[in-house]
């Protein structure tokens, strides 16, 4: 399964995220590969809730994770079981804006 990040603004902020915290960037990105398929929730890495819990990619609504790289910086993902794919929603060193 890949973990794909295809829009400009997602991808600067994963470079950000890099850049600020890389040895937690390196470990969200170990556990996404890890468990491509079936996310497993911890402190830091759950599905999100309510509205934001589900969201489509292509046509298809799957679920929406969180990984929390650091106090403030995210990684919202899609779970896409079909394309054996993970989208990147949101990636940043701030909390996104939908959760304000």
């Amino acid at each position: 399964m890949g973990v794909t990040v295809r829009h400009h603004r997602r991808r600067q902020g994963w470079e950000a995220l890099c850049q600020q915290a890389p040895s937690n960037t390196l470990t969200a990105w170990n556990e996404l590969r890890a468990r491509p398929e079936t996310p497993a929730p911890t402190s830091r890495h759950h599905q999100l809730k309510g509205s934001l819990a589900t969201a489509a990619h292509g046509g298809t609504v799957t679920e929406q994770w969180q990984y929390e790289v650091t106090a403030g910086g995210r990684l919202w993902y899609l779970v896409d079981t079909a394309r054996r794919t993970l989208w990147i929603k949101a990636a940043g060193t701030a909390h996104p804006k939908s959760t304000e």
